[in-house]
């Protein structure tokens, strides 16, 4: 969506690749095997672990044309869970990748060798990134119990690519006691000297580069612990164990040098990328009309550039991967502004020289992602600051702006560039500026129902939920692949997961590419046996929109930071109507509560005329992104309360019988 974005997806991709049970060496004799890891009976780096790797190696070689990893792991499984979970491979590669020479084999506690198979080995679809297809080469190992030791080995060719900014994992889904990588750069040098490979570890200490034969280098670590997921846990490289490689042409300078150095380069780089001319003038004076303040003038500018410039990187283009190769690049703004049609960044720089013409400053500005990796600026080197906006000076302030990614209000930035250093790119005067964090009311979830109840427990009604910011932004792009039926059918999984009876019905989504309007569903629903009767009495969660949602957090102990993308509120509107014969027999609230300046709830239950209508109201805003480790059990507290007081149940006693 933005200049660099679509390359982001392969740096995504290739932790999974590196993560997954499935490796090797394609090509070289199998090692001979240790009767001593035969007869091991439990393993060595996590006493609880059902498998264990016992090595894990990884050649890169970065001398030939193509780039090649070569993947050769052996693992030990002791239990049935790690049968399961080690068996069945799916070995995942992008675009013009190559996965090849896959072999594989199972060594028995007796000695003896089951073989992979050739013709065991399939192509499959496993998942779509931004409109593109992940495929994966998929095989189960043969014969496969406890006791087992199972080898595989493969080769992943990328054509024409360099193993510069290339991420390296050292941990995996399992533990591993013994993890190599051989790397081949192009020119077999660690130094920062022309074009010399350079690594920068984090979250680990390998051993220090040594030089082998044949032109490689080494480094590796011993009893690398299994790699974990928690909720609501930071980017996964943010917390595991991995290795970037790259070039760098020069000796790293101190950050104050660094960064000012490189923010001027780039202001230079792209200063005729957001060039003004005649056409860029006149547009910008007819756009902006008669709006008289900034607020109005940039609001004008930016929807103008959503709307008459099609985003060739959206998914909702309409355009076909050969109108994508077919289409020019665009050279300057007035090249977007003559075709009608651009990527994110194309449309983003547009915005800038409209700002730049109607007398704005204006400057690109460069950002870090931290739903991948929090930005460090002392980590010398441009890789994390890979996502771009226009910075717009109004009065002394800097503002962000960002056209490009489609769904992104005015006057917001995904929230993976919010609260994050931005380098403004400048000729004279480069420098770091935060990014601001939207508000809560800012990702609003408003939801309202309203609905009847019979005396048989059964709720039916007509329920609305909108969506605002981050939270719109996040429903867009889950569900702009999908075809309308195919979003209809998410929401009725959706609801059945909380409610398994749930019936839906006359379902409608509105402005599902319209980020100026709220993302909404709408719908008629039916939930048999929602409430729960016992003899004359009726037992009744009015918190309808918690209903079967569970617990945020539910382990003990953690191990990582928590962390929350983005501040957000949710606004619930419940009437119930309440079955004939029934009054109220406990209705008591659930108390407020608030916890300093990071969030508030607060529940309102009353009743309308003679106990005919229940209105439940509820509020709830949460303003905290990230928490220590040591901060878990009062975070969890905090939202187990929540979690109670959401599954508050009323009761409604039978007075009469039912109407005749």
């Amino acid at each position: 969506m933005k200049p660099l974005r679509a390359w982001a997806c392969l740096f995504v991709v290739l932790p999974l690749l590196m993560t997954l049970p499935c490796v090797a060496l394609a090509g070289e004799d199998w090692k001979p095997i240790d009767p001593a890891h035969l007869a091991m009976k439990s393993p060595i780096v996590e006493k609880d672990a059902d498998a264990e790797a016992i090595f894990w190696e990884v050649r890169v070689n970065d001398a030939a044309s193509d780039l090649i990893f070569s993947h050769y792991i052996r693992i030990k499984v002791f239990t049935e869970r790690g049968k399961e979970s080690q068996s069945k491979i799916d070995i995942p590669y992008l675009g013009r990748n190559r996965i090849v020479d896959i072999a594989g084999r199972t060594i028995k506690s007796d000695g003896s060798i089951v073989e992979l198979k050739k013709d065991a080995i399939f192509d499959r679809t496993i998942a779509q990134l931004g409109g593109r297809k992940i495929k994966a080469k998929s095989f189960a190992m043969p014969s496969v119990e406890p006791g087992v030791i199972i080898e595989y080995r493969w080769k992943e060719v990328r054509p024409f690519q360099l193993a510069n900014n290339v991420r390296l994992q050292f941990q995996r889904d399992i533990p591993v006691q013994f993890v190599k990588y051989y790397l081949k750069p192009l020119q077999a040098d660690f130094n920062y000297s022309s074009l010399g490979m350079a690594t920068r570890v984090f979250n680990g200490e390998p051993s220090p580069p040594k030089k082998e034969k044949d032109g490689f280098y080494t480094t590796s670590m011993t009893n690398m612990p299994a790699f974990h997921e928690e909720s609501r846990m930071p980017p996964e490289d943010q917390v595991r164990t991995w290795m970037l490689i790259f070039y760098s042409k020069e000796k790293a300078l101190p950050p104050q040098e660094y960064w000012p150095k490189l923010g001027k380069e780039m202001y230079d780089a792209w200063k005729s990328s957001m060039k003004v001319n005649d056409d860029v003038k006149k547009a910008a004076a007819a756009t902006i009309g008669d709006a008289t303040t900034p607020e109005q003038k940039l609001q004008r500018l930016f929807e103008f550039c959503r709307a008459k410039i099609k985003n060739a990187d959206s998914s909702t283009s309409g355009l076909t991967e050969t109108d994508r190769e077919k289409r020019k690049n665009n050279e300057t703004p007035a090249d977007t502004l003559k075709r009608g049609i651009g990527t994110g960044g194309d449309i983003d720089l547009l915005f800038g020289a409209l700002a730049t013409a109607a007398g704005f400053e204006a400057r690109v500005a460069m950002l870090g992602d931290r739903g991948d990796m929090f930005f460090d600026p002392n980590f010398t080197h441009d890789y994390f600051l890979r996502g771009y906006s226009i910075a717009v000076k109004v009065g002394s302030e800097w503002r962000f702006f960002d056209p490009g990614s489609p769904y992104v209000p005015f006057g917001m930035l995904r929230w993976q560039e919010e609260g994050q250093q931005a380098l403004i790119c400048d000729s004279k005067e480069a420098g770091f500026v935060k990014t601001p964090i939207s508000e809560p009311d800012q990702s609003l979830e408003r939801r309202t129902a309203k609905l009847k109840l019979n005396e048989d427990g059964t709720i039916e009604g007509d329920v609305r939920i909108e969506y605002t910011g981050h939270l719109a932004v996040g429903k867009r792009e889950e569900n702009d692949d999908d075809s309308p039926e195919q979003r209809e059918q998410t929401l009725r999984d959706r609801m059945k997961e909380r409610m398994s009876t749930a019936e839906l019905s006359n379902i409608k989504i509105e402005n599902m590419t319209d980020p100026g309007k709220p993302f909404v569903y709408s719908f008629h629903l039916r939930v048999p046996g929602y409430a729960s009767r016992t003899g004359k009495r009726l037992f009744l969660q009015p918190a309808f929109f918690e209903k079967g949602v569970g617990a945020l957090f539910s382990a003990s102990q953690r191990k990582h930071s928590i962390y929350f993308h983005y501040l957000w509120m949710e606004d619930d509107s419940v009437t119930i109507e309440l079955p004939a014969g029934f009054a109220l027999d406990n209705a008591e609230q659930p108390a407020p509560f608030r916890s300093a300046n990071v969030c508030e709830y607060a529940v309102k239950i009353s009743v309308v005329g003679k106990n005919e209508e229940l209105q439940y109201k509820r509020s709830f805003s949460f303003a905290g992104l990230l928490f220590p480790q040591t901060s878990y059990p009062g975070v969890k507290q905090l939202f187990d309360v929540l979690h109670d007081r959401d599954n508050h149940t009323i009761t409604l006693k039978q007075t009469a019988g039912p109407a005749q």
